[in-house]
């Protein structure tokens, strides 16, 4: 965390890599993909860089318990470190910023429609990460057992960050 402590804020998203599994593997089927697959929790900078790459677990977690298993907000908080997130995080922790969502039957006020587009466009470079780990061709659909993905992940993640150095 030495290096993320230098920028103003991070970028947490969360991202389903498909499988190759068969209908028994209930825990890595993801019913809001309708697929199979692990997720996977990044943290980006504001230049839409790869910080880390978490363990990857089964698909059918749900990204902030994911987050929370990994202890990202404990550790963010820890360090005073702001992150900005999609709604998947809310209530995640305090430092964790996420949009405002609309209550049903209301509607958001112009302040509120400010701040989300001003989230939005924060939060954009972490969403430039999440698709720079996915051109990697090996993460289009993993043909090999699910706990080698951290692996994969990990490897992904250095080889992307020695690519970056000037």
């Amino acid at each position: 965390m030495t290096a993320a402590t230098r920028l103003l804020w991070l970028i947490l998203d969360g991202t389903l890599i498909p499988i190759d599994r068969v209908a028994e593997d209930r825990p890595y089927y993801s019913g809001k993909h309708k697929r199979h697959g692990v997720n996977v929790q990044v943290l980006a900078d504001t230049r839409g860089r790869l910080l880390w790459v978490s363990p990857a677990p089964p698909g059918a977690v749900h990204d902030v318990r994911a987050a929370r298993t990994h202890e990202i907000p404990e550790t963010l908080t820890r360090h005073q470190m702001a992150c900005y997130a999609d709604t998947a995080y809310l209530a995640a922790g305090p430092t964790i910023a996420v949009p405002y969502r609309r209550k049903p039957g209301r509607e958001l006020s112009d302040g509120q429609k400010d701040v989300n587009t001003a989230h939005a466009r924060n939060r954009a470079p972490g969403e430039r990460a999440v698709a720079t780990l996915k051109t990697w061709k090996v993460l289009t659909r993993l043909r090999c057992c699910p706990s080698r993905a951290t692996s994969i992940t990990k490897a992904i993640l250095v080889l992307q960050t020695i690519h970056e150095q000037p």
